[in-house]
């Protein structure tokens, strides 16, 4: 047997590893298994508590919603207000953020329901509060109150207003017309009860039916008979506009206003119309033609009427500052600018004028804006209101003669008009034939005129008033229309079609029996002088006699006094 060397034997080391090992395992086992079981009770635990959490949170959501049961009542909102955090202010209670309210008359500082988006809780706000006085509900803005003028504002959420008896106020602005902001002679309602201005209001503020519009589409080409009158105007006004630079060479500045007086329904208001058209065309930027009727400023507050006046100066100022040509027409300009201390009854007039002369030559500069007054009766206006600087051209719209009475025809009857056959028969085209009837109204006013009236005067002298005496555009316009509808009732009937002589006079006839140019029971020297009717020797006419066919109608009118 040989020598073999012997297999040491193997070393206890790997294996005494080995155990090492497997105890640190399953000791680790034992640790997550123990620390499992921990989170396992944890969890039991916390889905206990969420459980009790969210019982308790639908309680309270419960308890939350009952607030809104009825019966609720309506309060408004006054202020929001944050938390103190001065301590020293209040006590810990009473420091929570809040909502102040106006309910029941009283003023209440209260919450609002968690429920509630806390946002749409703003000043002015009319809201829904439960027997415990939480806010639950939002309704919006109250719309009603008294309209008042804001006349200053003092900051972002005050206005000073001025009532109708001239007291002033200050008011608090709601949240949405504090944002928005408000300006000097806007209206605005105010809540009496709460002191809070809501909103603002664009009608009944006393210049409804005068808001600036856009300027109407009249040209010069529109109006007949009046070229000499409108070339006058044109010069006046158009040039001062068109040509600054040379009109400030020469230190002259553009008329502040123009007066147009005559009779009545010779044109004033259309060339009024037409100048803010012209301006609008030669200037290159829209104008804008504020109609005033005189009569509907007036009002029984004293004041009021001024206001209003004032008003309309400053929304043309603003249009103005803009950069566009603004005319202020003044229709029936008598009934508000009269001769100051000619009152019977009332001195209204003393305090009218002022203000007008104020607005177009006072402190504060009136430029790009043009005033033009129409009136009737021109001797009774305030001579403050005629001097130069102020109404500075001055422009008499005089009735009709012959050619201009054939050129205001020529717009109303034309080749555009259906004409019958029997007249186009007679003539090579419609247009000879419309001149034709436009001739026959002519020589009805004007050559076939017999007197309607007869006038006397305070020294006996007898006057007579023919159909010439009385003629106008709007006149003319009325016989035209009288003898078209003639016309279309005639082809209803089954007669001819067209128009032709024979109702052309039967509406001169017609218009001139039954128009208004009847004398006014009260004054025939009143009547005479509104319709423009001088006398010779210019006295006054004490009584008026309709005549008809040259002979006495029987109807006459004697003056029921002096005046």
């Amino acid at each position: 047997m040989s020598d073999q060397p012997s297999t040491p034997p193997p070393s206890p080391e790997p294996r005494q590893s080995s155990s090492n090992e497997l105890a640190d395992v399953r000791s680790r086992n034992v640790e997550l298994s123990r620390r499992a079981e921990d989170l396992s009770r944890q969890n039991a635990r916390l889905v206990d508590a969420l459980r009790r959490s969210r019982e308790a949170i639908d309680g309270l959501r419960a308890s939350l919603e009952r607030d809104g049961d009825f019966p609720l009542t309506h309060a408004v909102v006054l202020a929001r207000h944050e938390a103190i955090t001065d301590r020293t202010r209040a006590i810990p209670g009473a420091a929570a953020a809040g909502v102040d309210i106006l309910h029941a008359g009283r003023t209440v500082r209260t919450s609002i329901s968690p429920l509630l988006d806390d946002a749409h809780v703003v000043p002015g706000a009319d809201v829904l509060v439960n027997e415990s006085l939480i806010v639950v509900a939002v309704l919006g803005r109250r719309e009603t109150g008294t309209v008042m003028t804001v006349a200053d504002t003092l900051g972002a959420d005050k206005i000073v207003v001025s009532t109708r008896t001239g007291e002033r106020l200050v008011v608090r602005a709601a949240t949405e017309l504090a944002r928005r902001g408000v300006r000097a002679g806007e209206l605005v309602v105010v809540d009496p009860k709460t002191d809070m201005a809501l909103s603002t209001v664009t009608v009944d503020s006393g210049t409804s039916g005068l808001q600036l519009a856009e300027v109407p589409q009249t040209t010069y080409q529109m109006i007949g008979g009046l070229d000499q009158q409108i070339t006058q105007v044109r010069d006046a006004i158009e040039l001062p506009f068109i040509h600054r630079e040379k009109f400030a060479a020469y230190g002259l500045e553009a008329p502040r206003g123009v007066l147009l007086y005559g009779p009545p329904g010779t044109g004033k208001t259309m060339i009024a119309q037409a100048v803010a058209h012209a301006l609008s065309e030669q200037t290159g930027s829209s104008a804008y033609f504020l109609n005033v009727k005189g009569p509907e400023l007036l009002d029984k507050f004293v004041g009021e009427t001024e206001r209003h006046i004032r008003l309309i100066f400053d929304q043309a100022r603003d249009q103005a500052a803009a950069g566009h040509p603004v005319v202020v027409f003044f229709d029936e300009m008598d009934a508000l600018f009269r001769t100051r201390g000619t009152g019977v009854s009332s001195d209204v007039e003393t305090t009218i004028v002022p203000q007008l002369l104020a607005e177009i030559d006072g402190v504060e500069k009136l430029s790009n804006v043009l005033v033009i007054g129409a009136t009737n009766r021109a001797d009774m206006l305030d001579p403050a209101v005629l001097r130069p600087g102020r109404l500075d051209v001055k422009v008499r719209i005089e009735r009709p003669d012959r050619a201009a009475t054939l050129d205001i025809l020529q717009r109303y009857l034309n080749e555009d008009t259906p004409i019958a056959r029997t007249e186009l028969t007679q003539y090579v085209d419609a247009a000879a034939a419309a001149t034709h009837l436009c001739e026959v109204v002519a020589h009805e006013i004007f050559d076939a005129d017999a007197p309607l009236f007869e006038c006397l005067d305070t020294d006996g002298q007898p006057h007579y008033i023919g159909r010439a005496q009385l003629i106008s555009g709007a006149v003319v316009k009325a016989i035209v229309d009288r003898a078209k509808r003639a016309a279309i009732k005639r082809e209803i009937n089954g007669g001819e079609t067209g128009l032709d002589a024979g109702p052309l006079r039967s509406a001169v006839q017609d218009e001139f029996t039954h128009s208004g140019h009847m004398p006014t029971q009260g004054s025939p020297d009143e009547w005479a002088r509104i319709l423009g009717l001088n006398t010779p020797t210019r006295t006054r006419i004490v009584s008026v006699r309709r005549l008809e066919n040259g002979e006495e109608n029987g109807e006459e009118t004697e003056p029921a006094g002096d005046q």
